[in-house]
């Protein structure tokens, strides 16, 4: 799993690559709120396009992400997610909660 990520005009964009399992998404959630703590972004759009599979340790990623924006008053959205990756998210509503492309 990788994290990369990059900033333009107030917008972080964060992209995930590879597995996001159980042990992948203790890794991604710490980079990615050092991420949003470091920029103070006033949007997070997570990029999943690079995700090859995504299990429900996907949903605290994405989660703990909204949290993170919500503390800082950022909006959260995601962008190039698998089909895989939104059946899962959809299973559990996080599409009732988060933008998801």
């Amino acid at each position: 799993m990788t994290v990369n990520h990059s900033l333009s005009d107030g917008l972080v964009r964060i992209e995930l690559q590879g597995e996001l399992g159980h042990h992948e998404a203790i890794t991604a959630m710490q980079r990615i709120n050092e991420i949003i703590e470091v920029h103070l972004p006033r949007r997070v759009q997570l990029d999943l396009a690079g995700l090859s599979f995504m299990d429900s340790s996907g949903i605290a990623v994405v989660m703990r992400t909204l949290r993170g924006c919500r503390d800082i008053g950022a909006a959260l959205s995601l962008q190039g997610t698998p089909q895989q990756a939104r059946r899962v998210l959809s299973a559990a509503g996080v599409d009732k909660v988060v933008d998801i492309k």
